[in-house]
């Protein structure tokens, strides 16, 4: 008899996260709420009501007042919404420029609404951490900017020094927005510590559905105009009915992760620490931005010889999802930005995976994980992976 099947595992989390069962059914709850957040009679308020319940939670995670809070359709267009010129609110400054890090997210690279020609660019250092003194010159170089930098970049895990990157901002008399998405949940991040006027989050990346997500402002800032114009919702700063059982998941989400945010971290930065002693078993193998902190769930991986589009199919076959350090939105493989700003040579960074652990990660998974490696890389070295009897990918 053939052996049972054995259930994959899932190391990609920082693409998209299992819904957490306390969003299940919040969402669930939802749905059978039938007002419009705004109308004023009873069905209305009660979605009002769970919308408001959200915003406070997302609030509470960051250190932020709920006004602050205006929910999007996900993280990009959270992003777009603040990258903008025109930012309002108490001695906020006329910013008419962008500085962004060379290692930031699509959304944030692509510049919102600033014009090409007034973004710049921010070199970061072979362990992916921002250029302190490129982006000291940069502030200095020109009027006050909006800074635009990721907490925790997706790729590496590295965590930037957000607070230091602030007081040089502010020095400058400008204005911080932080790219949050990943670390929302994993790792310490509110408003007032950081010092960032505004952040970006996505309830997908913390349990929550897919195609919710919000901009938080510090108290009294206020956004450039809308992305979408409309109705007054979101107080006339994002146009549209609310997704109200996406909103409220999304809160539910927010408070589980929290609640279980600091044990997680410990639990998965010994399974982290684990894994890469094993990976490192394979001569060649680099771990990158491993001397610098990250995220405690985070490892892009990279060993002579491997092609990237070809160790994430050799994985799957193994019944294991893990992704590719430079992925792109097409599903191909494409050359990482994010190491070619490091200055990682070629070689290497055509063969950098992504492994990243969640809640449900076990030590078990793991040792599936590295009895694979050990596999792939000894395949893999040869030249060829038989996938299936009668057909062999040929490596490159």
């Amino acid at each position: 008899m053939p052996e049972p099947r054995r259930p994959r595992i899932y190391l990609d989390w920082n693409a998209t996260t299992p819904l957490r069962p306390e969003a299940r059914a919040a969402m669930a709850a939802a749905w059978d709420v039938i007002g419009n957040p705004s109308s004023v009679h009873t069905e209305g308020r009660a979605a009002r009501a769970l919308v408001e319940g959200a915003r406070a939670a997302v609030a509470r995670s960051l250190g932020a007042e709920p006004r602050g809070v205006i929910f999007t359709s996900g993280g990009t267009e959270a992003n777009v919404l603040a990258l903008a010129p025109g930012l309002r609110g108490p001695a906020a400054p006329p910013v008419a420029r962008l500085l962004v890090s060379a290692v930031e997210h699509a959304s944030v690279l692509a510049g919102g609404r600033f014009r090409p020609e007034d973004i710049t660019r921010v070199a970061v250092t072979p362990d992916g951490v921002v250029d302190l003194d490129d982006l000291r010159r940069r502030l200095a170089d020109g009027p006050p900017a909006l800074v635009s930098v990721l907490h925790a970049n997706n790729e590496t895990g590295a965590i930037q020094p957000i607070t230091e990157i602030a007081e040089l901002v502010r020095a400058a008399g400008g204005l911080l927005h932080v790219d949050a998405i990943q670390a929302l949940g994993r790792i310490a991040c509110r408003l007032p510590e950081l010092g960032a006027d505004l952040v970006s989050v996505s309830a997908h990346k913390v349990g929550g559905p897919k195609g919710v997500g919000a901009l938080v402002l510090r108290d009294g800032l206020v956004p450039a105009e809308p992305l979408i114009r409309g109705g007054g919702q979101e107080q006339n700063r994002r146009g549209g009915t609310e997704n109200v059982p996406g909103i409220a998941a999304f809160g539910a989400a927010v408070d589980a992760a929290m609640a279980g945010r600091e044990h997680e971290a410990g639990r998965q930065g010994r399974l982290r620490g684990a894994m890469e002693a094993g990976l490192m078993e394979h001569p060649g193998t680099v771990v990158f931005s491993s001397h610098v902190q990250r995220l405690p769930n985070t490892t892009l991986v990279s060993a002579p010889g491997l092609r990237a589009e070809t160790t994430v199919i050799a994985f799957d076959l193994e019944g294991i999802a893990v992704s590719s350090g430079s992925a792109c939105s097409s599903g191909k493989v494409a050359p990482s930005h994010v190491l070619a700003a490091m200055q990682v040579p070629a070689d290497l960074a055509q063969g950098a995976i992504r492994l990243s652990m969640g809640w449900d990660t076990t030590e078990s998974g793991i040792a599936r994980l590295l009895e694979a490696w050990r596999k792939i890389t000894g395949v893999l070295g040869r030249g060829v992976i038989r996938t299936a009897p009668g057909t062999v990918l040929k490596k490159g």
